[in-house]
């Protein structure tokens, strides 16, 4: 098989879409080539079977420009390779641009879409697409006609306890996430405030990313000036973020991660804070299954510090036995329900399904290129 690919970064080093190499890697164990046309390019690392075209967001091409080069590498592609299917990763833009011109030439594609956002550009892409796929149920914010769940695509073999025994005095709350009004970064500190005048013993509190543009950076000074107005500054600390590969030992230091992002929401953060066999408090109603019996404990109401406050002090006054029977239940539902392995058979066994059936004489050609 070979795929076609949009992509929205393809950057080792981006501390927020890095991932996205590591699902590309997957995929090339599993097919023949991959085509990977991305909105903007970084440093690329992938397996030999696998090409990066950038339509030059890095290089600060215009929007008209990206779109020209867009179709410069999709008609090149399609000119020098047959393509059996495409998958476009976060990139609707991208689908609604190429949809035309791949159905026509009877070329499937496979959406992924995972944000509470709706816009039109989605709803053309879905009329585009022949499946849509999604983390759960409740990222997906249109019809679920095409939509099929597929899971996060956590890399456990990289998100993993590392066997040590690492028992961060005082107790770390992290929460890893960019600076975005989004995140709800203001519930968390206030439920700090409250742990602090309830539970009477220190406990650190970081948060662990960066804002992602001029318009994030007024929130940002927004949460520094509340830890001031609460007297949290021996408390709280802000971290910058740190590429895919160092956000593992920040999971494994910390006692509890946290999000408080609603339903409709999918940070991998959470995912990856479990992976690792950390407890993780979450908003978000969609989690709910991967925290299996221990939901109860660890959702709390979205935007609810009085809630928050009240389960991490119940975290806190657990043993360390206790967290840690916690943290290996959860990275067990992660690995059985989210991992990368899972996901890139999950995408390669619908990419199987949505291809046109081969004529005789296609299949006979496929035999001889790969007896080459």
């Amino acid at each position: 098989m070979r795929l076609l690919l949009f992509n929205l970064a393809t950057d080792v080093d981006d501390p927020i879409l890095g991932f996205t190499s590591r699902w590309i890697e997957a995929l090339a164990k599993r097919v023949e080539s991959i085509h990977v046309i991305t909105m903007r390019a970084g440093k690329v690392e992938v397996p030999a079977n696998v090409r990066v075209h950038s339509v030059g967001k890095e290089r600060g091409y215009s929007e008209s420009r990206r779109t020209i080069e867009f179709y410069r590498h999709l008609f090149h592609v399609l000119r020098a390779d047959k393509i059996d299917a495409c998958f476009s990763h976060m990139m609707p833009r991208f689908t609604v641009l190429a949809g035309p011109i791949l159905k026509g030439k009877g070329i499937p594609i496979m959406t992924w879409f995972a944000h509470p956002g709706l816009t039109w550009i989605l709803k053309l892409a879905h009329h585009l697409s022949d499946r849509m796929v999604t983390s759960m149920t409740t990222t997906y914010p249109y019809k679920h006609d095409k939509l099929t769940v597929v899971g996060n695509g956590i890399d456990t073999d990289l998100f993993s306890p590392d066997g040590s025994i690492s028992r961060e005095d005082p107790p770390l709350i992290l929460c890893a996430s960019r600076l975005s009004p989004v995140k709800n970064h203001a519930t968390l500190l206030k439920a700090a405030w409250l742990v602090r005048q309830r539970w009477g013993k220190p406990f650190r509190v970081v948060v662990l990313g960066g804002s992602t543009g001029p318009w994030d950076e007024g929130y940002a000074r927004s949460l520094h000036e509340q830890v001031k107005e609460l007297r949290l500054e021996d408390t709280v600390s802000f971290e910058s973020p740190v590429s895919m590969a160092n956000l593992p030992s920040w999971y494994r230091r910390c006692t509890v991660h946290t999000n408080m992002t609603p339903t409709g929401s999918g940070d991998k953060v959470a995912w990856e804070a479990m992976s690792c066999g950390k407890p993780c408090l979450v908003a978000n109603e969609g989690f709910r299954e991967t925290l299996g019996k221990y939901a109860p404990s660890l959702l709390f109401r979205y935007g609810d510090s009085e809630d928050l406050a009240n389960k991490l002090s119940t975290l806190f006054t657990l043993s360390t036995g206790a967290r840690d029977e916690m943290g290996h239940y959860l990275r067990q539902q992660v690995v059985r329900m989210h991992s990368l392995e899972r996901l890139a058979g999950n995408l390669i066994e619908i990419f199987q399904a949505m291809r046109p059936h081969k004529s005789q004489a296609e299949q006979e050609n496929d035999a001889r290129r790969f007896l080459k």
